[in-house]
């Protein structure tokens, strides 16, 4: 870990280092009490899954200690642009090794898209250091994919927004250009990242599990179809959001509090 610290304008920002990379991450609250980390989605970042939206405050305010991270290529994260950096299970060691840094023993993780696949593998790796499990804009996506990528890669690669005509390359293209991400480093996540668990092995999640996603949701599929393969898993239908709006959803909020209260 280095000694830098920035301000991401509501926490402070820290670094640790993971498998050679410099990673950013903030840890609010209280550090005797249980913890929970959030896990962003695709081509967002701590501040925009997480902190904008307000989770960071909430899950403090309901006295938990919150640390949340961006993946490598996100965010204030280093941002290699080799294919290879960015499989599920590089993604998930960060995860652990965030864990360790901070001499946290177990913890409640929370992902949201590609941050629920990132810990759905982190599940399986480090069983015993996750309690429970919020899935956010994940069903059984997981297992089955959630469509063609190829066309957000070449979107993200694209000389500007205006010479994209695929709907979803022209979403994902202009959030990554609202964030400011770096393009070339997304278009090599999402080459790798999406890879898929087996039935099987999503069955071997038994940590209580909480799925949310949206009614109008066209890409995370169905999260009753993921419950299903899951000895200990409920869902949460985020009344009228689609993907991009689910994440800060007020009532999703509520629901996450009552899951993590009943821990108690």
């Amino acid at each position: 870990m280095t000694s830098d610290r920035k301000s991401t304008g509501m926490a402070a920002m820290d670094t640790f280092t993971s498998d050679g990379l410099q990673l950013a991450f903030t840890d609010t609250g209280e550090r005797d009490r249980p913890a929970v980390l959030l896990v962003h989605g695709f081509a967002s970042s701590m501040r925009v899954n997480w902190i904008d939206t307000g989770w960071v405050k909430t899950l403090n305010e309901a006295g938990y200690r919150v640390v949340a991270f961006d993946h490598r290529g996100h965010g204030q994260s280093a941002k290699p642009q080799d294919e290879a950096a960015y499989t599920p299970q590089k993604m998930a060691g960060d995860v652990v090794n965030l864990l360790d840094h901070l001499e946290i023993g177990e913890t409640v993780i929370f992902g949201y898209s590609m941050g629920a696949r990132v810990s759905a593998f982190t599940a399986l790796a480090a069983p015993g250091r996750i309690s429970r499990i919020v899935f956010g804009g994940l069903g059984i996506g997981l297992v089955e994919g959630v469509g063609d990528w190829d066309p957000i890669a070449a979107a993200l690669l694209a000389p500007s927004l205006d010479d994209v005509t695929d709907p979803r390359g022209r979403m994902f293209r202009a959030f990554a250009d609202r964030t400011r991400s770096d393009r070339h480093a997304l278009a090599a996540c999402i080459s790798t990242s999406r890879q898929e668990l087996t039935e099987a092995e999503v069955g071997r999640i038994a940590q209580p599990t909480l799925i949310g996603v949206g009614t109008t949701d066209d890409i995370a599929g169905s999260p009753d179809a993921l419950a299903a393969l899951m000895p200990n898993a409920r869902v949460f239908a985020i009344e009228g959001r689609d993907h991009m709006l689910s994440v800060g959803d007020r009532t999703f909020k509520a629901e996450v509090l009552r899951f993590l209260g009943e821990a108690a």
